[in-house]
């Protein structure tokens, strides 16, 4: 008798744990899709996360006495915030503005970044020790790393800021690879320039 009880409440934290993880990564999705403006499908995951969150509250209010319900509980809230924003990051949702300071001559840094499809406006500026020049661009978010990349080849010592964009009207975007193409000119790039 005494092993099927513990069971029962090893079986049941488990539950009440895995459930807290999977409402709060979804919690924290759903607020990535808000600020991203994305209105559709942030009220969808907000359904399943309210859903699932249920679920976990009413097996805590019918089980109030035993205290490792919750630790699960709160376990499940503190890993499911880790794992929504690791989920959130693998996404790579929305875009983000970079600009790129610089006093070194960044005419092979604009053109290298625009022969990798990045569209780059630039501006001739007075920095605090003289002339320097000014980049932005809009990129997506998967496209970070690798505009890093070519900055710190062609400018190694510039600085740059990276901020978030709720939203991109028009712009100069790599061609994401796809079974529809990759070229300037492919079906996959005229369906989605846009977005």
């Amino acid at each position: 008798m005494m092993f099927d009880e513990v069971l029962h409440v090893a079986i049941l934290s488990a539950l009440i744990f895995l459930a807290r993880i999977c409402d709060v990564t979804l919690g924290t999705m759903r607020i990535a899709f808000i600020a991203r403006g994305h209105r559709f499908l942030a009220p969808l995951v907000g359904f399943f996360e309210v859903l699932i969150w249920l679920i976990a509250l009413r097996q805590i209010m019918q089980n109030l006495t035993n205290a490792v319900f919750y630790v699960s509980y709160a376990g499940g809230f503190a890993s499911g915030t880790f794992v929504g924003l690791w989920v959130e990051e693998r996404m790579a949702i929305g875009s983000r503005i970079i600009r790129v300071i610089t006093r070194q001559d960044a005419r092979e840094l604009i053109e290298t970044l625009r022969e990798a499809d990045y569209g780059v406006t630039s501006i001739d500026a007075e920095g605090a020790e003289g002339r320097v020049h000014l980049l932005f661009s809009v990129i997506k978010r998967q496209d970070i790393a690798k505009f890093i990349e070519i900055v710190d080849k062609h400018a190694p010592r510039a600085f740059y800021s990276i901020e978030d964009v709720r939203s991109v009207s028009e712009g100069v975007f790599p061609a994401r690879q796809s079974f529809l193409g990759r070229s300037r000119f492919s079906l996959h790039r005229m369906l989605f320039k846009r977005r």
